[in-house]
């Protein structure tokens, strides 16, 4: 075989790897891609449909926060009475997709209507990963308010709901984004704090004992 030869075999063999490789490359990125849009489709249709009880979910008070009525750019929660399951994840789950789909009137509304949790996990430091839709982004208004209202809602309703998290890191379509829609920072992580314990109750004054004295207001009454 002559060294030309030699020669173009060698090219030919090479091109032929170097093509395997790309194409095969090609097509792991092709079936990534094409892999979010499924599981989208998948969060969609469990958003669709009612969630199913199971013997662990108990009905509790949930707290989805809103857009305040009363006070504009301010949130307000809402008490609804959910059948919340003990996973933290699913829990979260739950309590999310009513803050996407339930608002009491269009005009309170903070996340997009077509907007979709994708999928949501609890890292064991007690991080919470959201990864939403595209829709959460293109949706939610261009503008530092109406961006804060949105995110500000899911990390309230989560902190409200959901015990053991620490803080939140909003994802979109599994990516990291810069902003969500122009103005509000997401490459951080926003604090989650357990809600404030309710103080106890002012114990009932004693009823004074026939006979004494009783002070009030500085001045002194007798009882009668």
């Amino acid at each position: 075989m002559s060294r030309a030869l030699k020669i173009f075999v060698a090219v030919l063999l090479l091109g032929v790897a170097l093509g395997g490789i790309y194409f095969r490359g090609l097509l792991e990125r092709v079936l990534r891609l094409a892999q979010p849009a499924r599981t989208e489709e998948q969060a969609r249709r469990e958003v669709m449909q009612p969630p199913i009880a199971t013997p662990s979910d108990k009905k509790v008070k949930a707290k989805i926060f809103w857009a305040s009525a009363e006070t504009p750019g301010t949130l307000k929660p809402v008490e609804y009475e959910l059948a919340l399951s003990a996973d933290a994840v699913q829990r979260a789950k739950q309590v999310l997709n009513t803050l996407i789909t339930g608002p009491p009137a269009p005009e309170l509304r903070t996340l997009p209507a077509d907007a979709t949790l994708i999928e949501f996990y609890v890292l064991p430091d007690g991080t919470a990963i959201a990864d939403f839709s595209g829709e959460l982004s293109t949706g939610t208004p261009s503008g530092i308010l109406s961006e804060q209202l949105a995110a500000h809602s899911i990390a309230r309703t989560l902190e409200a709901n959901v015990p053991g998290l620490t803080r939140l890191k909003i994802l979109i379509h599994g990516q990291e984004a810069e902003t969500l829609a122009g103005h509000l920072d997401l490459s951080g992580f926003f604090a989650l704090e357990p809600p404030a314990a309710e103080p106890p109750a002012a114990p009932a004054p004693e009823k004074p004992a026939a006979g004494k004295l009783t002070a009030s207001g500085g001045a002194v009454k007798l009882p009668r």
